[in-house]
């Protein structure tokens, strides 16, 4: 033993030093001293323990000095040291000299530089771009590379020495640990194991771990190395792959699938496991499947194909096909050589369903996002546009229907600002070769999960056959501009043309409102002299003192202001039609002048005696009571007669309430066309409350009702709060009115004379009545059974 010490201390490689039992410095080389940053005089006769304590290199043999009682006989251990920014090695041999009775005597230690060799080594673990550490076989670390630095956070000072477990604690430390289990105690190799491990704040990512034993020149294992790298971009695409819904899947130059993501497993039935490493068309993809391959089709460039949104199927797991679209993304190396591709593909049964049921209905479907682009367009709305789908789907729908709401009272533009839905309101829209088609139109927001507005939906129906269909009924009940159906009224419409093809005077009667200058003017229309002038004067609007002269003109100097002369309205009108409205206002001493143009076709002006012939037709209207007027005398027999000679009795509104609809369908139409507002129609209630109108305005005040409607209505029907203020008042005044009358009769009575009177304003047509009373069709048939209710019409004498 003695000559191995000396042995050791003339070695000029390895530093030694003696100390006595108190740790006092005995002896010590050059070598040691300069290791120790001082000189051997000056160290002799030290505490080591002194010498070493402020110097961190050293603190693991400090440790052991202060409790040498503890130390081994015989302990060796290697000492990376960092010192003012370089790194020392040492390898250290301690040993303990004792007495004969076991007490300590005393220490021999010797310092062995490393450095050189720690540092190369070192530098070879810094150029490796994963995270290495090594381990002896007591599990603490040895060597801790930058790249684990950078990984985790920890300097390799701070962990050097220390066990792998207390700075990792990874999900694997402890019985699962890859260096202890699989490596250092069963000398085995793991390779590329997922694991998490955690950084020096606590935080975890994830990592790809190999392992292996270290083995020394005796085949013995000293220690384990393990290598590791940063996942995390790899785990989070995963992660993000697999939360897609699309299935995804890779293959490789040869079709073989290299991924295989959970829709793609949720869609096909197949696992990952039983795809992986096998032929795309082997598992799922025939060949009438999808398109064709990328990685061997090329474009006209010579590059590999790409696939964007192709419908096809796939092969499930249980054989059935599944409809997809599929897009196809070829991966290139640096060369832009293909080395496999990218396939992504959506389960379309859902689509494929929405989009055949949407297709069977019969009316137009389309919807829009936010920005006003359609999104879907069914097949029926290709029919009534006359769009292909693919060419309507992306485009503006402004740009595709070009409706009369476009930019204004826009349908679906409502539903998705208000939230609300818009039904059954009739518009027009142009197809695509530029036909204008009436339709009616629905429409409602579109709503994701958390009832935010995504967009909107249209449904519409072509009412070109209704429309047709309604304009040949209003023919069978229209007149030249004169809309009814009512007997008396028909019966006209069978006798005008005969009236209007002679030229005999016509006198038309009629309360004020019911049309008399539109029936003056359908005479007109269909005479001879429909092309010749038609003057309509008001003799009721022009003072008596000026009637005279507008009707027959005058002469200069008849009057004060008679400068030059002027011709009258029999002059305009002649060889063609004059029309004397409110007749029955005209001054006695113009009867005679008018008499004469009536039987001799010959006037003279105002101062003049000259008489000028006129060829031309007379058409007077009133409302007043013409024979009373005789009678008193106001007004002259001989004028009456030669007036009446075609009579045109016209009946009050309330008369004829079954014209009703069709006026108001009229009115409808045309303010539609002049106000350019989307309002289709009217109410059931204000239609019932038209209906039990009286009307003492007739035609013009309905006309007058429908239009304020048209003020304060937005669109779609007119409601009662869109009917004037003074229509309220006169139906509550009405209701009063009826109240007072029905006082002392008893609730059947009252019951009967008011299912009576409905009856016969509505001419006994009962479905009429049911909508003017508000009840069924049932209810009103058993009412008359009940009352013993009989129409004179059908009563047989």
């Amino acid at each position: 033993m003695e000559l191995n010490r000396k042995n050791r201390i003339k070695n000029p490689d390895i530093g030694y030093i003696t100390i006595d039992s108190e740790g006092c410095i005995c002896s010590c080389n050059d070598l040691a001293a300069t290791l120790l940053g001082s000189e051997s005089s000056q160290l002799l006769n030290t505490r080591l323990v002194d010498v070493i304590a402020s110097d961190n290199r050293f603190a693991p043999l400090a440790k052991r000095l202060k409790e040498p009682e503890k130390t081994v006989q015989n302990e060796q251990f290697d000492l990376p040291c960092f010192h003012e920014g370089r790194t020392d090695a040492l390898t250290i041999r301690i040993v303990r000299f004792v007495g004969p009775e076991g007490d300590y005597r005393g220490g021999y230690i010797g310092l062995i530089d490393r450095s050189a060799v720690f540092t190369a080594r070192a530098l070879a673990l810094n150029s490796i771009a994963e995270g290495v550490f090594t381990v002896d076989d007591k599990m603490k670390i040895t060597s801790f590379n930058e790249a684990a630095e950078k990984m985790t956070g920890w300097r390799q000072e701070e962990v050097l020495g220390k066990p792998c477990k207390s700075v990792f604690r990874s999900n694997i430390c402890g019985n699962s640990c890859a260096l202890s289990t699989a490596t250092i105690n069963n000398c085995n190799i793991l390779v590329d194991k997922d694991v998490y491990m955690n950084r020096k704040d606590g935080s975890s990512f994830p990592v790809r771990i190999s392992a292996t034993p270290l083995i020394n020149e005796d085949n013995q294992i000293v220690g384990g190395v393990e290598t590791f790298s940063d996942i995390s971009e790899t785990v989070q695409s995963d992660l993000i792959i697999n939360a897609v819904a699309d299935g995804v899947v890779t293959f490789d130059d040869e079709g073989i699938i290299t991924s295989f993501n959970t829709g793609a497993q949720e869609i096909t039935g197949w696992t990952e496991e039983e795809v992986v490493g096998r032929p795309c068309d082997e598992m799922f993809f025939g060949a009438d499947s999808v398109v064709a391959c990328p990685i061997m089709e090329k474009n006209r460039d010579g590059e590999p194909c790409t696939v964007i949104d192709q419908d096809g199927y796939v092969v499930d797991k249980d054989g059935f096909n599944i409809p997809i679209s599929v897009s196809i993304t070829p991966m290139l190396n640096a060369e832009r050589e293909p080395i496999g591709c990218v396939q992504t593909f959506r389960d379309n049964t859902q689509a494929l369903q929405n989009k055949m049921i949407l297709d069977s209905v019969a009316d137009g479907v389309f919807t829009v996002d936010r920005n006003w682009r359609i999104t879907s367009f069914n097949l029926a709305a290709e029919i009534i546009t006359g769009w292909e789908r693919e060419d309507a789907v992306g485009s503006f729908c402004s740009d595709v229907f070009h409706s009369s709401i476009c930019g204004k009272n826009c349908a679906i533009a409502e539903a998705l600002y208000t939230g609300g839905s818009v039904t059954n309101r009739s518009i027009t829209i142009e197809d695509i070769d530029g036909k204008r088609k009436p339709i009616s139109i629905s429409a409602a927001p579109l709503l994701d999960v958390v009832g935010n507005v995504i967009g909107g939906v249209e449904t519409f129906r072509d009412l070109t056959v209704e429309e047709t269909l309604r304009k040949q009924l209003m023919h069978r009940f229209t007149f030249d501009e004169i809309i009814s159906k009512s007997p008396a009224m028909q019966r006209y419409f069978d006798i005008l043309p005969d009236i209007a093809i002679s030229d005999s005077t016509v006198l038309i009667l009629g309360e004020s409102g019911t049309g008399k200058g539109i029936m003056a003017e359908a005479v007109v229309n269909s005479s001879s002299r429909r092309d010749k002038p038609f003057i309509s004067v008001n003799c009721g609007a022009i003072p008596e003192t000026l009637l005279e002269s507008e009707l027959f003109g005058y002469r200069s100097g008849a009057f004060t202001d008679a400068r030059k002369d002027r011709e009258g309205r029999f002059s305009a009108a002649n060889r063609g039609t004059i029309f004397l409205d409110e007749i029955g206002d005209i001054p006695h001493n113009l009867q005679v002048k008018l008499l004469k143009v009536l039987e001799e076709h010959v006037y003279e002006p105002l101062g003049s005696n000259e008489s000028i012939k006129v060829d031309i037709r007379v058409i007077a209207a009133t409302n007043r009571d013409l024979k009373a007027l005789v009678e008193e005398g106001a007004f002259r027999d001989d004028l009456y007669y030669r007036l009446n000679v075609a009579n045109i009795m016209l009946p009050p509104l309330r008369d004829r309430k079954e014209d009703i609809p069709l006026l108001i369908e009229h009115f409808i139409d045309k303010f539609r066309a002049e106000k350019q507002k989307d309002i289709n129609g009217i109410s059931d209630t204000v239609l019932a409350r038209l209906m039990h109108h009286t009307f003492p305005g007739n035609i013009r005040e309905l006309e007058n009702i429908i239009e304020y409607g048209f003020i304060l209505c937005p669109g779609g029907l007119i409601q009662e709060n869109h009917l004037p203020d003074s229509f309220h008042l006169e139906e509550s005044n009405d209701s009063l009115d009826k109240g007072l009358l029905g006082d002392g009769l008893s609730l059947e009575e009252i019951e009967k004379q008011a299912i009576l009177g409905a009856l016969q304003r509505n001419k006994w047509k009962k479905m009429m009545t049911c909508r003017e009373l508000g009840i069924s069709k049932d209810t009103l048939r058993r009412k008359i059974e009940r009352y013993n209710l009989e129409n004179p019409l059908e009563v047989v004498t």
